[in-house]
């Protein structure tokens, strides 16, 4: 099989990809209702309506509804859709939808298509099926969507997408999106407030956010032919290829005509669905590709990026790739994160997280920059909670990767200015970078920090970049943690600040007043050295700061009383949906885990011991006949060490295989989703390097003939 779909993989060519126009902006948004599209099909009554709810949040009538549903089903169909869909985000991971027909019967003979407001605003999947955390029972099968508005419909196929919330009969949320935005309104409240101490005209406070999506490509007959990355998405066995990334050749180097047409192919999909993708390059693994968008509303990006992540797979089809987004695919390498990047923009247009030319005076982005900082510092555990999961572990810690301590990088300019501002001392601390000067090449302006990549969570110049978000993560959950923890912050800021000038204490004095104790107590979280060294892990546990390697001990930040009391009182999650939410996580880490102790068991017992007996075989074959031949020992001496050498390392698996399965049925007998969760990281786990060992270190010995399994060299390097 191995040779079959390596034979395949090598014989591919470029696909052909027709594009609409050669302009994107002919043709950016065609399948989204949208702005052009509303006022093709709605009045001004039902777009202003649309854009009420999307603004300030006005809910739609029943009746408005009607009209609106009417103008998107004849746009719809317009682009050929037959079909609707609520589209929505349960805690599974995936997006999920249910198509319902637009036409209904008239009588015998003859049909009508009909969408009507009730059916865009609400409708009822069945919840039975999704995780609930326990939120209700598994007869218990009702469940609602209700309509989006702040997030536009889309086509793709021939079904009309509808993105919504989705929460149980009784209320609790059941996905991502409810939460989030929750928490995008809570943080607009907050900081519109904070705001108006410095700008009364400031009545609205958006979120942005930016998701820069890494991946990896692989051809499909190579995929096919690997039973770990069908089943588990990443290769549980596998041998370091000689040349990996250590000569940094494929980082931004000119990209593959097979992977660049496949590019452009799913580019102009996304851009038809109104996903605003800039940038592409390749990344510094090899087999490994990035992604970008400009900013959008962090409830529309967070859209986006599910969607793009559906339509790189189904664009991935036509040209005989499959893309890996598991956070590490692959052994020894570079694996793929989801930096997300966020910054906060006033209805004046102000990003709160601009330093400007003289950052030191400039009170107004201190006010944010420090409020964040004191943010993470008071929950860098819930922060580590939100992007921890089965896949990320594998990823987080290694030596590409943010480490699982959560600091955070502001770089030495400002190092220096929030020195300065707590010694209140103003030598130097407003100098700008300056510029680069080179011979014949325009001025190259610095900005006023450098990028530090070992960094979880780094300050980029206006903005925060969250490094540590999982490649296949849906950003919904780190954006819910860091949204509430920054807008539960500013509520206590003004709180005290509004205090203090209640006593007599100017404003001024009163912001920077508390803005001092702030730097002061969120110092330790600040670190602008090499997050992978040895030594940081050492720092850091001076500093009293966390490093929870393990997804079940990540997890339990959140129903600790500090992190349940950030969402219960600010009204993002309830105390029910908080547990519901930690048992489905805890629920789903056990199933992958599970699931790929027992594909490494299959693959270990029917793939990799055969084929290692079998290169044995030849060998003793070889040795007895030499034997026969009457030649000396010292002439099949090789073979024979061969053959003892596999037979050790066939014993190691064939021993670590069982083991695994017996603490597997132990763990598989508790009740307790914690310590089944404890068992399958503590005890199951134990053995996946073992076999993994032995298994690698066979493939280093068996002729290349026999080996059934795609190698890495294979893998990566054939495109």
């Amino acid at each position: 099989m191995r040779f079959k779909a390596l034979e395949i993989a090598q014989n591919r060519q470029p696909v052909k990809v027709e594009f609409p126009s050669n302009k994107i902006s002919d043709y950016y948004g065609a399948n989204v209702f949208g702005e052009n599209a509303m006022r093709q099909y709605l009045g001004k009554e039902a777009i202003t309506a649309i854009n009420d709810a999307r603004t300030d949040g006005t809910k739609i009538d029943r009746k408005m509804a009607d009209i609106i549903a009417a103008g998107m089903k004849q746009w719809a169909m317009s682009k050929g859709a037959s079909h609707y869909s609520h589209w929505f985000q349960p805690l599974t991971g995936a997006t999920a939808e249910k198509h319902d027909a637009f036409f209904e019967p008239v009588d015998a003979t003859s049909a009508i298509e009909r969408f009507q407001g009730n059916a865009l605003v609400q409708q009822e999947p069945d919840a039975s099926s999704f995780p609930s955390g326990g939120i209700r029972n598994t007869f218990e099968a009702r469940g609602y969507t209700a309509w989006d508005p702040s997030s536009p419909a889309f086509v793709i196929g021939r079904t009309l997408c509808i993105p919504t919330i989705f929460v149980s009969y009784t209320g609790e949320a059941l996905d991502y999106k409810a939460p989030l935005l929750k928490s995008l309104h809570f943080l607009d409240t907050a900081a519109t407030a904070v705001c108006q101490l410095f700008d009364t005209n400031v009545n609205k406070v958006t979120a942005s956010l930016g998701i820069e999506q890494e991946y990896f490509l692989v051809d499909e007959a190579l995929y096919f032919a690997r039973p770990d990355l069908m089943l588990t998405g990443r290769t549980l066995v596998g041998y370091s290829s000689a040349k990996g990334q250590q000569l940094e050749d494929h980082y931004f180097g000119s990209i593959p005509d097979r992977v660049m047409a496949y590019m452009m192919d799913f580019e102009t999909e996304a851009h038809k669905h109104g996903i605003p993708l800039k940038t592409r390059h390749n990344e510094v693994a090899p087999g490994q590709f990035e992604c970008a968008p400009q900013f959008e509303e962090v409830n529309l990006a967070v859209d986006h990026n599910q969607l793009l992540m559906d339509l790189m797979d189904k664009v991935a089809k036509r040209h005989h790739f499959k893309v890996l987004l598991h956070e590490k695919p692959f052994d020894g390498i570079n694996g793929s994160g989801k930096h997300n990047n966020w910054s906060i923009i006033t209805n004046t247009g102000v990003n709160l997280l601009s330093p400007g030319n003289t950052p030191l005076n400039n009170q107004l982005f201190l006010t944010f920059f420090i409020n964040v900082i004191k943010a993470v510092d008071e929950h860098a555990d819930l922060l580590r909670a939100s992007i921890a999961s089965a896949s990320n572990e594998y990823r987080l810690g290694a030596n590409e990767a943010p480490p699982s301590i959560i600091s955070i990088f502001i770089g030495s300019q400002l190092t220096k200015v929030l020195d300065s501002f707590e010694k209140k001392n103003q030598d130097g601390a407003n100098d700008t970078a300056g510029a680069i000067d080179v011979n014949k090449i325009p001025e190259i302006l610095l900005d006023n920090t450098d990028r530090n990549r070992t960094s979880p969570f780094a300050f980029t110049g206006n903005k925060f970049e969250f490094r540590a978000v999982g490649s296949q993560a849906n950003s919904a959950s780190p954006m819910i943690v860091l949204n509430t923890i920054m807008a539960d912050r500013l509520v206590q800021f003004k709180a005290e600040v509004d205090g203090l000038m209640a006593k007599g204490t100017s404003k001024e004095d009163a912001i920077n007043e508390v803005l001092r104790r702030y730097v002061s107590e969120s110092k330790k979280i600040l670190f602008e050295g090499n997050g992978y060294s040895d030594e940081w892990v050492v720092e850091a546990e001076k500093r009293g700061l966390s490093n929870i390697k393990q997804v079940p001990n990540a997890l339990a930040a959140y129903t600790t009383p500090k992190g349940m009391e950030v969402f219960t009182k600010n009204n993002i999650l309830n105390e029910r949906e908080i547990h519901a939410r930690y048992e489905i996580l805890l629920e789903n880490f056990i199933k992958k885990v599970q699931i790929e102790s027992r594909v490494l068991g299959d693959i270990a017992n029917t793939n990799i011991i055969p084929a290692a007996i079998g290169f044995q075989h030849k060998l003793s074959q070889s040795a007895a006949a030499m034997k026969e031949l009457g030649l000396p020992a010292e002439s099949y001496k090789v073979a024979i060490d061969a053959i003892t050498e596999a037979a050790g390392y066939i014993n190691t698996i064939k021993t670590s295989v069982y083991k695994m399965v017996e603490e597997r049925k132990v763990a598989n007998k508790m009740e307790n989703h914690k310590d089944k969760a404890n068992a399958y990281s503590d005890k199951v786990k134990d053995y996946f390097d073992i076999i993994r060992e032995a298994s690698d270190k066979l493939e280093r010995i068996v002729e290349d003939s026999y080996w059934p399994l795609p190698k890495y060299r294979e893998l990566l390097f054939v495109k």
